[in-house]
């Protein structure tokens, strides 16, 4: 009986072996490659401003609270990080992601279970041997081995692989998100900044308006202008007015939106925002470097390619399925009649059962599942390239927009000075009759314009700025994996996976497998 139970399990032992050996060489998952990226190698000329160097740091190594030196900025991005929900409804997925990753993974060991048994039944005369009815007791200690099934093709290992990358995108979009975030709050602080500016020069006018109307209306009342010009003089104090209602409903509608990305109740009125920093102290400068370097920094492109990798090794578990599955069941332990006996000479038990399953007919099951798997790498590589390309867009279009910005600026700046002394001049003249009203009626909408447009470029600028370090993956490699120590998801021991030939940033704490326990 020993002897049968040895020589049994020694036969599973060895066909798990044999298993573990050829599923760590066997797989039926294309090769990998990295698909070439569809775009250039440089930059076009018209967006880089000066080539980069070695002594530039790139953003994807430049922590955002170095980047943004505003400190109220970094107080509102510190805690948008802590409080956004988005970004709670990413970790939750990521989460999930590594826990589906756990569940695959367990697929590739042995389950074993231990149990314990009791059974009392009356057996009645007739259906005694004796003709008598008598009660009957089994009791039975044993451990199990459940379905078990041998990995000879390398199907359970490649759905391992899928569930593994399909946990390091998810992080990878966690982390895209994030970057997001940060752009998105510092985007809306700028577009606040912007319009308390141009809500306050829209006021300057109103009550310099409002002056004037209260001395043209007097002048009418005397007789010394005609009701012509006072009309035209209430025409522009009502334009000042409405321009300041506007601009007070886009301020509020900004305010509402950092509300819902910080999260949490903050003091949004425009005595709370710091108006006194310049301008070119808000955010360091920084250089595009080179363009292959998106590859490995941008989160949104490693998330693409780390669907692509999940593609692949789906059609491997979708090849494997058209050969035969070999599963092994069994239990040992003890059996007897009496309590007392489980444990005697002789109550030995034991039960082995491999079986072998082998697709003859599905009904085109199999040949299609392996054209959905095709089907969707084809689907991976295009949108792989389409992440690709549309980072290589937001980097383009964030230098071309600093570069011609900060011109527009500088003309505006200009026109605006020539403007304010064009409204001078007009009203000098009215005052000595040389000219009509609507010679200042023209010069002081004008000015308003461009007061209003030099306001709205400046803050347009800043926002190139604060979209390029978006672009070139700003602060991603120093953002922790999920599983990474001081991860939201950090847990110990941890099971590293080696890389696969090709990977994406095979160094980047994003190639670690998270932690199963």
């Amino acid at each position: 009986m020993r002897s049968g139970v040895a020589n049994s399990f020694a036969i599973a032992a060895i066909a798990a072996l044999v298993t573990t050996l050829l599923s760590g060489c066997l797989s039926m998952a294309p090769t990998y490659e990295r698909p070439a990226a569809p775009v250039a190698d440089v930059w076009t000329p018209d967006v880089s401003t000066s080539p980069a160097t070695a002594a530039v740091q790139s953003a994807s190594m430049l922590d955002w609270r170095e980047y943004f030196v505003d400190p109220q900025l970094r107080t509102l991005i510190e805690t948008a990080l802590t409080n956004n929900r988005d970004l709670r409804v990413a970790l939750a997925r990521v989460e999930q992601a590594r826990a589906a990753y756990g569940i695959q993974r367990a697929d590739l060991f042995p389950s074993l279970g231990g149990g314990a048994s009791e059974t009392r039944q009356r057996v009645p005369g007739d259906l005694s041997l004796t003709g008598k009815p008598y009660v009957s007791s089994q009791y039975q200690v044993g451990l199990g081995l459940s379905t078990w099934e041998l990995d000879f093709w390398g199907r359970i290992r490649n759905l391992k692989d899928a569930a593994l990358d399909e946990y390091l995108a998810s992080d990878a979009s966690r982390r895209a998100l994030e970057l997001s975030l940060i752009s998105q709050v510092a985007q809306t602080w700028l577009n606040l900044r912007e319009l308390d500016e141009r809500i306050a020069l829209a006021q300057q006018t109103v009550d310099s308006r409002a002056e004037s109307l209260r001395i043209f209306t007097r002048r009418e009342q005397v007789g010394s202008t005609s009701k012509l010009d006072l009309t035209e003089v209430t025409t522009l104090w009502q334009q000042a007015r409405a321009l300041v209602t506007q601009l007070q409903q886009q301020r509020a509608a900004q305010a509402h939106t950092l509300q819902v990305l910080v999260g949490a109740p903050i003091d949004t009125s425009p005595l709370a925002l710091d108006h006194t920093a310049d301008d070119a102290r808000l955010m360091r400068d920084l250089q595009p470097g080179l363009p292959s370097s998106l590859l490995e920094d941008r989160p949104d492109i490693m998330a693409a390619e780390y669907q692509l990798r999940a593609a692949h090794a789906n059609i491997g578990a979708a090849r494997a399925a058209f050969f035969p599955q070999i599963t092994l069941t069994g239990s040992v332990g003890t059996a007897s009649s009496a309590l007392d006996g489980l444990f005697t000479a002789g109550s030995a038990a034991w039960a082995f059962t491999p079986s072998i399953n082998i697709p003859i007919f599905q009904g085109g099951r199999l040949v299609n599942n392996l054209d959905l798997a095709e089907a969707r790498r084809v689907e991976s590589v295009a949108n792989y390239e389409k992440t690709i390309q549309e980072a290589f867009r937001d980097v383009a279009d964030a230098l071309s927009a600093r570069r011609w910005l900060a011109d527009q600026v500088t003309i505006l700046q200009a026109t605006q000075d020539a403007q304010a002394e064009r409204a001078r001049l007009a009203k000098l003249r009215y005052d000595h009759g040389a000219a009509a009203f609507l010679e200042v009626l023209d010069a002081q909408r004008d000015l308003l314009a461009i007061e209003q447009q030099t306001v709205q470029t400046r803050r347009a600028l800043l926002s190139a700025r604060v979209s390029l370090y978006t672009a070139l993956g700003g602060g991603s490699r120093l953002m922790p994996a999920a599983d990474a120590p001081g991860g939201p998801f950090a847990r110990t021991p941890r099971v590293v996976e080696p890389s696969p030939p090709g990977a994406v940033g095979a160094a980047s704490p994003a190639n670690v497998a998270p932690a199963v326990q």
